[in-house]
């Protein structure tokens, strides 16, 4: 558990990190006096938006299998004869070519569905498939990295690199060194190609990187049960993929990217909500499949556990703390007025993701168990709710309605999921510490929300951030609700104390 806490302490630090520079450019994009208008940051997203649903079409489920096997492959092969790399991402780049050929047959039929709202997608449409290309190879190099416990690295270029480069990228058209958001949009367009080079580099390197065209031993021996896992949870994974992101495309064409820049904002802003996940599921990953393998049911259920209480208590802190200062933020930061419609949309999107965090890493051990069947069902059950949900409740209730959708439907996936590893392996995720933990996050809330409420600007958010802070961070610990947070003080202490000798 040291390794996986490690890990995914310093992958969250990056991971903030990263949000700090996106939050600098999300503020770029939305201040008033912003060289970019509500459309063209809608547009920057629907980019990452559709780049996924691409990504998730083309990887034809590999990624999955690279999770799965790679340790049977780590175990029975020497670098130079370990053909998994060689065969997924060949079968990648087959299945994005199928997706630049739908691209092209169906475009009839994207400019009918999103001309008349949203026409700068239909100008840019052939730009988004290099973004697509280029996430598909960042995350095929980024499953191996994982592999070989380079988390840390791929996090930093994932949350990080990738957003610098954003950064720059609104720098160069805010000084007017770039001239035209057209060509912001195109260099934009191969900003992920830049961060897939940098770690195709670093693996070539590191002399982790090796293509072979000899068929495997382990690949005769496993392919049969590699192809059946893939098509499945490729299944899965893309219709969960387009879960995720169905909101947005049915904003955009509903009411165009205009709205879906306002959207977004709180699509953002949910997604600090979210960050501790990111280092944890890179962290644990390789770790559940080596603990399936070797049959280490404890293993397993402990860091169920763990995660669930420890990524619940973040995701409540931050997501309150985020909630009390929304509104003086927007203010105090001189956000233009039509992004304050942002509120809600950040309240129901952050609540899901608490919903989510909080049921821990069941997607990743389920995703790593003989039962990744389930990825399929699961994801059904997901896209079933979601496409419906979002497309009725943003018909009727507008972008707002996006928010309601898909708090109801990761609440559902997510039960359903808790209950599948209840009843297989007797698992959960909760304790009374979880109660503790909603109750402490509440009572912190309602108190400096009563203390502060009269008081506005940019030294309440300082003081009612830190008054928070300091009574729910204060109760977990004095509660002891986590087991993963004194070590980690007991070990900053050391290194204090070291310095000092």
């Amino acid at each position: 558990m040291s390794q996986v806490r490690k890990q995914s302490i310093i992958s969250t630090i990056f991971v903030y990190g990263g949000f700090l520079i996106g939050f600098f450019s999300t503020y770029l994009f939305t201040r008033q006096g912003s060289v970019f208008t509500t459309s063209e940051y809608g547009l920057t997203n629907i980019f990452m938006a559709v780049g996924n649903i691409m990504f998730a079409f083309a990887n034809l489920g590999t990624l999955a299998v690279v999770y799965k096997f790679y340790p049977y492959y780590n175990d029975n092969l020497s670098k130079k004869k370990n053909d998994l790399l060689t065969w997924t991402l060949l079968i990648s780049i087959l299945g994005f070519c199928c997706v630049i050929a739908a691209g092209i047959v169906f475009k009839n039929l994207v400019i009918r569905k999103f001309g008349g709202n949203s026409p700068e997608f239909i100008k840019y449409y052939f730009w988004v498939f290099p973004f697509g290309f280029s996430l598909l190879l960042f995350s095929m190099f980024e499953v191996f990295a994982w592999n070989i416990r380079k988390s840390i690295f791929t996090t930093f270029l994932r949350e990080l690199f990738f957003r610098a480069i954003t950064l720059v990228l609104i720098f160069l058209l805010t000084f007017k060194w770039i001239r035209s958001f057209d060509t912001f949009i195109k260099m934009y367009a191969f900003s992920y190609g830049v961060v897939a080079l940098v770690l195709l580099v670093y693996l070539i390197w590191k002399k982790e990187f090796y293509i072979t065209f000899t068929i495997s031993r382990v690949t005769k021996k496993f392919y049969k049960k590699m192809l059946s896992m893939a098509s499945l949870i490729y299944v899965g994974s893309t219709i969960y993929t387009i879960a995720l992101f169905i909101d947005q495309i049915i904003i955009m064409s509903l009411m165009g990217t205009g709205p879906v820049g306002i959207f977004m904002l709180g699509f953002v802003v949910s997604g600090l909500v979210q960050a501790p996940q990111r280092g944890a599921v890179a962290a644990s990953i390789p770790v559940l499949a080596k603990a399936w393998k070797d049959k280490d049911y404890e293993k397993i259920n402990l860091i169920y556990q763990r995660s669930g209480i420890n990524l619940l208590i973040a995701s409540l802190g931050i997501f309150l703390l985020i909630w009390l200062n929304y509104v003086d933020a927007v203010h105090t930061f001189r956000l233009k007025p039509e992004y304050l419609q942002s509120q809600w949309i950040f309240f129901f999107l952050g609540l899901a993701r608490v919903v989510d965090l909080g049921t821990g890493v069941n997607s990743q051990i389920i995703g790593t168990s003989t039962f990744w069947r389930f990825e399929f069902i699961s994801g059904m059950v997901l896209l079933t709710l979601a496409v419906p949900l979002n497309y009725f409740l943003v018909k009727h209730y507008g972008i707002i309605g996006a928010g309601y959708s898909t708090l109801i439907s990761l609440s559902v996936y997510n039960s359903i999921r808790i209950i599948f590893l209840e009843r297989k392996f007797n698992m959960h995720p909760f304790s009374m510490k979880t109660v503790y933990a909603i109750f402490l996050a509440a009572l912190s809330y309602f108190i400096c929300y009563y203390a502060f409420y009269y008081i506005h600007g940019f030294w309440a958010m300082v003081l009612r951030s830190i008054v928070f802070i300091a009574l729910y961070g204060g109760s977990i610990i004095y509660f002891d609700l986590t087991p993963d947070v004194l070590p980690v003080l007991g070990n900053i202490k050391k290194r204090i104390y070291r310095n000092r000798d």
